[in-house]
């Protein structure tokens, strides 16, 4: 347990930011999921929706370091590729 005042103040800042990094990661897993799933229906239109909300949900996670910022273009690439290979 921390002793010193700075300590625990230090212990509630790690709380606060793991919480809110947590929330981050799970928006960014549901928009990637989102934009998998209209893929996987073959639905061009609804894919290019999802795709469009996905793309600055991933750059943000990575600004804010929640994801390093190659993972998020690597990811937003990939799922770039794919909705291009449906609309061809």
């Amino acid at each position: 347990m921390a002793n010193t005042s700075s300590a625990k103040k230090a212990t509630r800042k790690i709380a606060r930011r793991t919480a809110m990094n947590k929330n981050r990661r799970s928006r960014v897993r549901t928009y990637v999921r989102k934009v998998e799933e209209a893929l996987a229906a073959g639905d061009k239109t609804a894919a290019e929706a999802a795709f469009l909300a996905a793309q600055p949900e991933l750059m943000r996670a990575a600004t804010k370091g929640v994801m390093h910022k190659n993972t998020a273009s690597r990811k937003v690439s990939r799922l770039a590729q794919r909705l291009k290979t449906l609309s061809a």
